[in-house]
């Protein structure tokens, strides 16, 4: 019985199946784009004594100067700085 089903299926035509509408693939000229500008984790704009904006990561801590006045500053900010005397 199993061997009249092979035959069976091995005498059956399969049709081919043809696709009419397959065009061979064009590359597309492809544009570098300038990646998208990085978003700022965590930190926030302060107005340093200076005069211009900072943009720092840590919290702004109270400190105590060389004089014994008591000043704000933020922490970690951009450019590598460790501390920034804030404009209060």
């Amino acid at each position: 019985m199993n061997v009249v089903a092979v035959l069976l299926l091995a005498s059956v035509s399969v049709p081919q199946v043809q696709m009419r509408d397959v065009q061979p693939a064009i590359a597309q000229p492809h544009f570098a784009q300038a990646a998208p500008a990085p978003k700022h984790k965590g930190g926030k704009w302060y107005f340093a004594r200076t005069g211009h904006a900072v943009y720092c990561f840590g919290p702004v801590m109270h400190v105590q100067s060389n004089d014994g006045v008591i000043e704000s500053v933020a922490t970690f900010c951009k450019g590598n700085q460790l501390l920034v005397p804030l404009k209060d």
